[in-house]
């Protein structure tokens, strides 16, 4: 392209620090200048260094490819009124305009016309006698030999100054002048502000594969210190027992609650997993909210008021719980979807709840929508100690009113149905406090006549069949020998899909006649293909009555770890990066590989090539220390990776088999490499002369087209005490890692590696590790991908693992309970196919007279989709549907057999 790279990136870096260093004592003064109150007060905030940095790299950028195109040469001075003939208005002279349409076709003789016109220098240095000693001067002008140097300012010079002078200047009035800057704005304004920003700030999904993540780095030492400490060493539900009180004679008053039960009917609504991503969490809260959710069906349309009450099944916050996460990934989009009271503040602690709205005597008084909530296990990371500050000492939800106190609950409700919360914390189980206060409440309360939901975080149907294991010994206890048929429906989360599965008819006792797995709130999508087998509880057998999504649609979106892991994950790249360059780093260099290029047929090159990874292979296990001890260690973290539903036999052989898929792609990646450095130095491309063969070049390139006769760089070298040209020497050398690479290379080939220093043995395998970490990171999360791929969908195991890489926002429902005026239950799920990634201000919303309480509005949602097509309220549908009859008859015998202990 005519485009000479090497002077490109020496010029690039010169200009470079000499801009970051211009700036930063600009910056300095200018601070100096506010400090002793000769500029404005707004001056004082500290500049952006990433700004800073940016814009250097853009006017470096500039004035190189204007050196490409127009180089260095200036052009000889001319009267000013021939210079102003040629000038931008030449163009458009009627006797040079077929001149100008003659030199279009020659693109070169374009070229020279625009940069000596239009790009001309400025004037020479006597132009200018102040800053004579400050300019660099262009190339001679004239052809052949000179008989003095020139005095023309060089254009990049020229350029350069002008793009510092306008950030300056820019920067100057910006900090310096206009009212608005002089005159800050009032807390109470920005905040008006604020409340007008067209888009919501949400999240992103959390990255679960980032190497990177101080989130994740901080999950992993929660659970890691609530697995030892707080599982059977202190658990939260304890101390809730032991501060249970009875409030006006009544117990237990603070975890039983019965202000819905004298309703006629009742709405109400359940949802789990929520605060992941933003978007997908502001999708469910935005149709929770709604005054109604329209909906059309294959005959007409039914219509579905929003739920009296909100029951949310745990895991409010992703990767952990921490005041960041709940305020940011939970709190954030349900107060966009529904505000909270005027009243409201973020540092308010609940003393006594229900703190019930003003004018309200008693919670049964209030008529806005309520919400109840367990925590899940993510919640219990830091002992629950983050949901006890965000869940039971708060009263607000955004605009839905929390008055529980502790982190489980029961709930009677109308036509004598029940809620049970059950707080399974890490146990997977209630605690003994928990199950005898259940257990009571059933003897007392509970009629043979009643229904019962249980609400728990866990699925432990699924899970236990799915992992062989037998867990909820006190749940299955208060189910089977206490409800005796009474549940008629056990809900949970944790399982980020929409499951169904109801009882058969058969002679064997039902004690839960629906099994329904909702957790599709907000967090990643997980697989429902892998659970499609599952049929059996309690000794009763049970049908798939519903999927969400189908087992053919959740099959191929697994096919996503091959195309998109690293898309998804591009973070993952700094963790595979090190272990592929660990696993051969003792195998550099690889001197011998002359038989490789030799002029074979295409068979033998890659006999040759097989063969010779092949004695790398051998050479890592008999000679390698680091690389074999790398590969020892990748290859046990791969078994223990293997989920243990498997057999030991079987985890073994998949470990290995991962691994050596690794193995082999590192060291196919290491000799394509070397092979690679090989042919350009036998082409003599690289290591034909030392470490700063591009510094050496440039500085010979620099005194032919940038001469110094005023001595400038010289006295700058002695100012700057040797750092420049210290500075730009070394930069060079850093960004020219492929001579470096290929000169040590060539030095260990032929006196050994013993034959470096330290510093140059870090300096090559520096060198290597870069450019091998580049070629590895899109190969080992291929191979990876690959893996996850073929476990989900041909072996149903890593269902986690395989779908939290996917970072799936889509696919997200939550359902709707109606206890209808004869006391049957129906049951509506609703599922949004696609989640909207952008947003905008909701011209209703904020159109709408703002009243008291935000439940009110019609309105409330403060976003809308940006394309109207896309949004939540008009493409939700319904996805299941059914109904669950009231208990007419206790008899147990009569309807599912006879009872069995």
């Amino acid at each position: 392209m005519g485009v000479d790279m090497r002077m490109n990136l020496s010029l690039f870096l010169t200009i470079y620090v000499s801009s970051i260093l211009f700036l930063l004592v600009f910056h300095i003064m200018f601070l100096g200048l506010w400090y002793i109150g000769l500029v404005a007060r707004v001056a004082g905030k500290k500049p952006e260094i990433l700004t800073i940095i940016q814009n250097c790299a853009v006017l470096s950028i500039a004035c190189c490819v204007f050196y490409s195109h127009c180089g260095n040469r200036a052009i000889l001075r001319q009267k000013p009124f021939e210079r102003r003939n040629s000038s931008w208005f030449s163009f458009w002279k009627k006797e040079e305009r077929n001149t100008w349409l003659s030199k279009f076709t020659r693109m070169n003789e374009l070229k020279d016309q625009v940069c000596s016109s239009w790009f001309a220098p400025v004037g020479s240095a006597s132009d200018y006698p102040l800053l004579s000693k400050w300019v660099i001067y262009g190339e001679l002008a004239c052809s052949g030999s000179c008989p003095g140097s020139s005095d023309e300012i060089s254009p990049i010079y020229s350029l350069w100054a002008t793009f510092i002078g306008l950030y300056i200047a820019n920067y100057v009035v910006e900090r310096s002048s206009g009212w608005a800057l002089t005159h800050p704005l009032s807390v109470k304004e920005y905040e008006e502000l604020k409340k007008k920003q067209m888009k919501p700030d949400f999240l992103d999904m959390v990255p679960w594969y980032s190497g990177t993540s101080a989130d994740l780095f901080k999950t992993a030492f929660d659970l890691l210190v609530s697995v030892t400490v707080f599982v059977g060493r202190f658990d939260m539900r304890m101390m809730q027992a032991s501060m249970n009180k009875a409030c006006d004679g009544v117990p237990h008053a603070d975890i039983l609650y019965d202000h819905f039960s004298e309703k006629e009917d009742l709405w109400f609504d359940f949802m789990a997993d929520t605060g992941d991503g933003g978007n997908s969490s502001y999708t469910v809260a935005r149709l929770l909210a709604q005054p109604s959710i329209r909906l059309n069906t294959k005959d007409s349309f039914r219509v579905l008021p929003r739920g009296d009450l909100l029951l949310i099944g745990g895991d409010l916050a992703y990767p952990n719980p921490s005041a960041f996460t709940y305020e940011r990934r939970l709190f954030t989009p349900f107060e966009y979807a529904l505000q909270p009271p005027p009243w409201y503040r973020v540092e308010h602690i609940a003393v006594n709840k229900p703190e019930v709205p003003c004018g309200l005597s008693e919670l049964k008084q209030y008529d806005g929508p309520q919400c109840f909530v367990i925590p899940g296990n993510h919640d219990w990371f830091d002992g629950l100690h983050t949901f006890m500050r965000y869940i039971c000492h708060k009263s607000w939800l955004g605009g839905w009113f929390m008055p529980q106190k502790k982190s489980y609950f029961a709930l009677q409700l109308p036509k004598r149905w029940w809620v049970f919360g059950l707080d399974l914390a890490l146990h997977a189980d209630i605690d003994v406090y928990q199950f005898k206060f259940f257990v009571e409440l059933i003897k007392d309360k509970v009629g043979e006549n009643d229904s019962v939901i249980i609400m728990t975080h866990e699925p432990n149907w699924l899970l236990d069949w799915y992992w062989n294991d037998v867990s909820g010994k006190n749940v299955s206890h208060l189910i089977c020998d206490y409800l005796k048929g009474r549940c008629k429906l056990r809900m949970a989360g944790d399982l980020h899909h929409y499951m169904r599965h109801s009882s058969v008819s058969s002679d064997k006792p039902v004690y839960v006649q629906h099994l329904l797995v909702n957790g599709c709130g907000g967090a990643f999508l997980h697989p429902t293909h892998v659970f499609s087998n599952f049929n059996e509880l309690y000794g009763a057998s049970y049908k798939s009555g519903a999927a969400y999504p189908s087992f053919e649609d959740s099959s191929r979106i697994a096919l996503g770890n091959i195309l998109k892991f690293r898309r998804k994950n591009w973070q993952f790249d700094f963790i595979g990066g090190i272990i592929y360059f660990v696993l051969v780093f003792s195998m550099f260099p690889q001197c011998k590989l002359d038989h490789i290029l030799q002029d074979d047929p295409f068979s033998g090159h890659l006999s040759s090539f097989f063969s010779t990874m092949w004695d790398a292979f051998m050479y890592m296990l008999e000679h390698s220390y680091v690389s074999l001890a790398g590969a020892m260690l990748l290859l046990m973290a791969a078994i223990i990776f293997v989920p243990p539903k498997l057999s030991r036999k079987k985890r073994v052989i998949i470990g290995i088999l991962h691994v050596s898929a690794h193995l082999a792609a590192a060291l196919v990646l290491m000799l394509l490499l070397e092979l690679g450095v090989e042919t350009c130095i036998q082409h003599r491309l690289l290591a034909t002369s030392g470490y700063h063969t591009l510094y050496q070049w440039y500085r010979t390139v620099e005194s032919e087209h940038f001469p110094d006769p005023t001595g400038l760089r010289a006295r700058i070298e002695q100012w700057t005490f040797g750092l420049y040209p210290a500075c730009i020497k070394y930069l060079m050398s850093a960004f020219d890692v492929p001579e470096v690479m290929a000169v040590t290379r060539s030095n260990i080939c032929k006196k050994g590696v013993l034959s470096l220093s330290r510093g140059g043995a870090a300096i090559y395998y520096a060198s290597v590790f870069l450019y091998f970490w580049f070629f590895s990171t899109p190969v080992v999360s291929l191979v990876f991908g690959s893996y996850l791929y073929i476990c989900i969908n041909w072996l149903h195991i890593h269902f986690d693992e395989a779908f939290s890489s996917l970072r799936i926002a889509n696919y997200k429902s939550f359902t709707r309970f109606h206890i209808n005026r004869d006391g049957d239950l129906e049951v509506f799920t609703l599922a949004v196919d696609k989640v909207p990634k952008e947003w905008k201000l909701d011209p209703d919303w904020d159109g709408e007279q703002p009243k008291q309480l935000s439940h009110l509005r019609k309105f409330p949602s403060k976003w809308s989709a940006a394309t109207p097509q896309q949004d939540p309220l008009a493409t939700v549908r319904i996805v299941d549907h059914f109904v669950i009859q009231r208990t007419e008859k206790p008899d147990l015998e009569t309807e599912n057999g006879p009872v069995t202990h």
